[in-house]
C-alpha cells in the first residue's frame, strides 16, 4: 500500500523516528493490510479495527499492551490519513482497547542520582558544549519533572529568574509554572555562559530555544533519548530503563516521599486529574513494604519461630 510507504518516509524523515521504531510501525501496518487489504475503505473502519483487534486476541493470542501497540499504530497511521484528506475520522477512537493490568511506575534510586551529579556537575564548567548540553538535559528533566516534549519546547524566555521559576507549555497547549532552586538558576547560569560562547550569533537573544544540538538546531526526542541513555548508561545502581520519563517519575516519587502532597505534585507535573498523579503512592508503598521486610524486628524469625 502506498499510503504505508508515504507514512513510514513521514516517521524517518519527518519525526525522526528511530530505525527500530520505524520496523515496528512497518510491521504493524504491514501485518494490518494482510488482514484486512488494501481497500481503506473497508478495513480503517470501527468495524474493520474491531476485527482485526479480535484476530489479535483470539488468533494471535497477543497480550493486551501489544494489541494495544498495534492499535496506536493504526490509530497514528489514521490521524495522517486525515490531514492528507485521505481518511474523515479516526477509527480507532472508536474501538475499546484490551484491558492492561496497571504497571507501578520505575525510579531510579536517589543515592545513584547524587553519584550521577556528584561525578558530572563539573561539566558545566570544565567541559564543552556537548558536555554541557548532555549535562544540563539530565539535571532539567530530573529537577524539574518536565515531559521530554516539553524539555524540547522551552525557550530562553522561560526563564523568568526574577521570579524563580521556569514557564512550560504542557498538554493542551496549558501553561504552568515550576519553582527554580537557587541551585538550578546557578546551572542555568553555568550553561547559558557556554551556549553563548559556542554559539556568540545568538548570545543576546530570548526567543531561542534554550537547549541546542551541537548544530544549533533545536532538541528533538531521539536526540533526547539518547542523552539520558549515553548519561545515566555506567551510573551505579541504575539498571531500569534509561529514559526522560523514569526521571519524571523518580522526581515525582522522592517528592512524595518527603512529605510533599499529591495537589503540589500534580501542578508540578501538569496533569490533569488527581487520578494520574496518585500512582505514585503505590510505589511508596511498596518501598514501605520493602523496608518494613528489612527492618522490622518482627519481620525475621528462626526456624523454630522464636525472635
Amino acid at each position: 500500500m502506498q499510503q504505508i510507504e508515504n507514512y513510514i518516509s513521514y516517521l524517518s524523515g519527518v519525526r525522526r523516528y528511530s530505525e527500530r521504531t520505524v520496523r515496528i510501525y512497518r510491521e504493524c501496518l504491514e501485518e494490518f493490510e494482510d488482514f484486512g487489504g488494501e481497500d481503506l475503505s473497508v478495513s480503517l473502519t470501527p468495524a474493520g479495527v474491531r476485527g482485526y483487534e479480535i484476530h489479535l486476541i483470539d488468533e494471535r493470542r497477543l497480550g493486551p499492551a501489544t494489541v494495544s501497540l498495534h492499535l496506536s499504530v493504526l490509530s497514528g497511521f489514521s490521524a495522517y490519513l486525515i490531514r492528507a484528506g485521505l481518511l474523515s475520522s479516526n477509527p480507532v477512537r472508536l474501538v475499546k482497547r484490551p484491558r492492561q493490568p496497571k504497571r507501578l511506575p520505575t525510579f531510579y534510586r536517589e543515592s545513584s542520582m547524587k553519584e550521577y551529579f556528584r561525578t558530572r556537575s563539573a561539566a558545566l564548567e570544565f567541559g564543552d558544549y556537548p558536555d554541557a548540553l548532555r549535562y544540563m538535559t539530565v539535571s532539567l528533566l530530573y529537577s524539574t519533572g518536565l515531559r521530554r516534549a516539553e524539555l524540547i519546547s522551552l525557550n530562553r524566555s522561560s526563564i523568568d529568574k526574577g521570579r524563580k521559576v521556569l514557564r512550560v507549555i504542557g498538554k493542551g497547549d496549558k501553561m504552568r509554572e515550576i519553582p527554580l532552586t537557587d541551585a538550578a538558576l546557578a546551572e542555568l547560569d553555568l550553561f547559558r555562559a557556554v551556549a553563548d560562547r559556542t554559539f556568540p550569533n545568538v548570545a543576546a537573544e530570548e526567543d531561542v530555544p534554550l537547549l541546542l544540538t551541537p548544530s544549533g538546531g533545536r532538541l528533538y526526542p531521539v536526540f533526547v533519548d539518547r542523552i539520558i541513555k549515553k548519561e545515566l548508561g555506567g551510573v551505579d545502581g541504575i539498571t531500569v530503563r534509561k529514559s526522560p520519563h523514569v526521571l519524571r517519575h523518580t522526581i515525582a516519587s522522592e517528592l512524595l516521599d518527603s512529605g510533599a502532597d499529591l495537589n503540589s505534585i500534580k501542578e508540578l507535573l501538569g496533569h490533569s486529574s488527581l487520578a494520574a498523579t496518585q500512582i505514585y503512592t503505590h510505589s511508596t508503598i511498596e518501598k514501605l513494604k520493602k523496608v518494613y521486610a528489612d527492618a522490622h524486628p518482627r519481620a525475621h524469625r528462626d526456624d523454630s519461630g522464636e525472635d
